[in-house]
């Protein structure tokens, strides 16, 4: 099976959940003749990933007006309940197209925040929910945690598709919760635009014999609306240079990375070359050797079908 998926290196209207999906709704438009299969946005895209804030918090002490902007942020944090998530369907049902977008999320339980990546199919809508299980650094602030049942995978008409956020990645019992499943697309949203995060990519996909999606955004200070401008005094100029990258299951690197500047890598990637390259490397068949390692994921679902 051969699957055309775009990774898409942009940048949100900051803060502002209608004013993004807008923004996405503009995106799948202008490239709609492209025909994708799957097209995959960056980490906390809805409403922006909160680079350079600190919300006022410091050990023992909190802000006033980090209070307020965080209050600012959760009210523009996407819940499932609302008609927000049925804007997004309907893009993929119209567009024809698999979605895969990072949004900060508001849980109708309780009001906390996650840094989640939403799955949605173009005939069943949102398929569900991976939220990550590990904030890194002070995201710990604003994010909560998750647990073993949002290590979520799913097999659909595009191939097994799963994943995990940023620095998720570099936590090998996580990876091979993702790997234990079958997984053949492997998509890792992230803030991290390092070089060394394409080498990560890179092993993630020989490891797992899968193809990898590595999406980030490219951000300047000027992106960001004035009033929070102020806010950003200390950072560089280009705030996050990307380095989006599609990678093949032989760790070659298929599209990018792209560096200082918006755009959409593509692919067009064949499933079968996962096979191929089990030939010598299967992490979860092989090379697993059950006969000494054991390995459990408390609470993680079964694969769903779509």
């Amino acid at each position: 099976m051969k699957v055309k998926v775009g990774v898409v290196q942009e940048h949100p209207v900051f803060f502002n959940k209608e004013g993004t999906i807008d923004k996405i709704d503009t995106l799948l438009s202008k490239h709609a003749h492209e025909a994708y299969d799957l097209m995959v946005f960056p980490e906390s895209f809805i409403p922006g990933y909160p680079r350079g804030f600190t919300f006022g918090a410091t050990i023992g002490k909190r802000s006033s007006e980090g209070r307020n902007l965080y209050a600012e942020y959760h009210k523009n944090s996407l819940d499932l309940a609302e008609d927000s998530l049925k804007r997004l369907e309907k893009l993929a049902k119209v567009h024809k197209m698999y979605l895969v977008i990072g949004v900060t999320e508001r849980t109708a339980s309780n009001g906390s925040l996650h840094c989640s990546m939403l799955y949605i199919s173009p005939s069943k809508g949102l398929l569900g929910v991976h939220r990550k299980i590990k904030p890194t650094g002070t995201e710990r602030v604003v994010w909560s945690e998750a647990s073993g049942e949002d290590l979520v995978t799913y097999n659909t008409g595009i191939g097994k598709l799963g994943g995990l956020i940023c620095w998720e990645n570099y936590m090998p019992l996580a990876r091979m919760a993702m790997y234990q499943k079958g997984i053949e697309i492997y998509i890792a949203p992230t803030a991290d635009a390092r070089e060394s995060w394409v080498a990560s990519m890179r092993h993630i996909a020989l490891e797992g014999r899968c193809f990898v999606l590595g999406c980030n955004q490219f951000i300047t200070k000027e992106m960001y609306p004035e009033k929070y401008q102020h806010l950003l005094k200390e950072e560089a100029e280009i705030m996050c240079p990307g380095g989006s990258v599609i990678v093949g299951p032989d760790g070659e690197v298929l599209a990018g990375p792209l560096w200082n500047t918006n755009g959409i890598l593509t692919a067009t990637i064949d499933l079968q070359e996962i096979s191929r390259q089990k030939l010598d490397f299967d992490v979860n068949g092989h090379y697993s050797r059950k006969d000494i390692f054991e390995f459990i994921v408390k609470d993680q679902p079964p694969m769903q079908d779509e």
